[in-house]
């Protein structure tokens, strides 16, 4: 008999008692199966630290996974053992661990950034300017409500960002008559949606036992909701959730190719794009560190690393020796 699907069932229940993102709780049981497969579709009961370690240094030697990725199995697998099978494991001593990467973030200029946002129109256009204008990782960007947006104030508020933390950044003073014209597109677009009676949008699990209407209200509403409706996960019922990540990704795909631009760029480099710039006109690094979200500042002052204040901020002596 498939012990699986009561191993899968126990774990997923686990993890929302916890209060995982859907996401995470999507990736650890992806890794759950993939480990069960690995030993030939054993229970993880059955296996122990010795089998965890051969499957952690499989992926590091065999699959050349990043550290990253590495960890992230690892702490999925921790789980379930811990958590959902109640068995504490010794430490792993003899994982072959992945190489930690040291690659610096593609940034480009403040002229490549305009060309890029040049050749996007729309929804796409607006997403895109808040991630370089406020330094918003794109599901930040995606998740952003109504309610978020303080614009007398300039301020957005990112909620359950990255570490389940929130923070405040700036809003973009430039995007302001563009937000309130999508704004008043929204309002009117919602109010026909309760005209008709459809189905409100995707909130937290906490919120919805607490205040299940809250999905029907304005502050409430996806500051970009898609245009279908898909089911809960949760509650199975109908919800209108917001812009799928893909297609933001392929409409900047797509206008980085029409920009003519060499660097390999995505969404996620306007964020990276952000935090340079700002730095480039003198703001101190622990302010950005803030806007961005980091618990560490070592994670921002990678930035420091690819400013004009560093190797192009050197003069060559080949330059000096020449007269140039």
């Amino acid at each position: 008999m498939d012990p699986r699907p009561g191993l899968f069932a126990v774990a997923r229940q686990r993890m929302r008692t916890r209060h995982f993102a859907l996401r995470t709780e999507k990736v650890y049981l992806q890794w759950l199966r993939r480990y069960v497969e690995f030993h030939g579709r054993k229970h993880p009961r059955e296996l122990g630290a010795v089998e965890l370690e051969q499957f952690l240094s499989y992926l590091a030697v065999h699959r050349k996974v990043s550290a990253a990725t590495q960890s992230q199995a690892l702490q999925a697998l921790l789980f379930v053992y811990r958590h959902v099978l109640e068995v504490e494991l010794p430490w792993l001593d003899g994982v072959t661990r992945a190489s930690p990467s040291k690659r610096l973030p593609v940034v480009l200029s403040r002229d490549e950034v305009r060309s890029l946002l040049a050749q996007l129109q729309g929804t796409h256009w607006l997403v895109a300017s808040l991630l370089y204008g406020a330094g918003l990782r794109l599901t930040e960007g995606l998740r952003l409500r109504v309610k978020d947006l303080a614009l007398d104030r300039g301020e957005l508020i990112v909620r359950d960002g990255k570490g389940g933390k929130d923070r405040v950044t700036m809003l973009p003073r430039t995007l302001e008559t563009q937000l309130r014209a999508h704004l008043a597109r929204l309002r009117a677009w919602y109010a026909d949606e309760r005209r008709r009676g459809r189905p409100g949008v995707s909130l937290p699990q906490a919120l919805v036992r607490k205040f299940p209407q809250a999905g029907s209200q304005w502050g409430w509403q996806y500051l970009f909701p898609a245009s279908g409706l898909c089911r809960d996960p949760f509650t199975q019922q109908p919800v209108r959730h917001h812009l799928h990540e893909k297609g933001v990704q392929r409409a900047v795909q797509r206008a980085v190719r029409r920009a003519g631009l060499v660097q390999p760029a995505s969404c996620h480099t306007l964020r990276h794009c952000f935090a340079t710039h700002l730095l480039e006109d003198g703001y101190d690094v622990r302010t950005v560190q803030e806007l961005l979200g980091h618990s560490d500042l070592k994670t921002t002052m990678i930035y420091t690393h690819v400013m004009n204040k560093g190797a192009n901020g050197v003069r060559s002596p080949l330059d000096r020796s020449a007269g140039a």
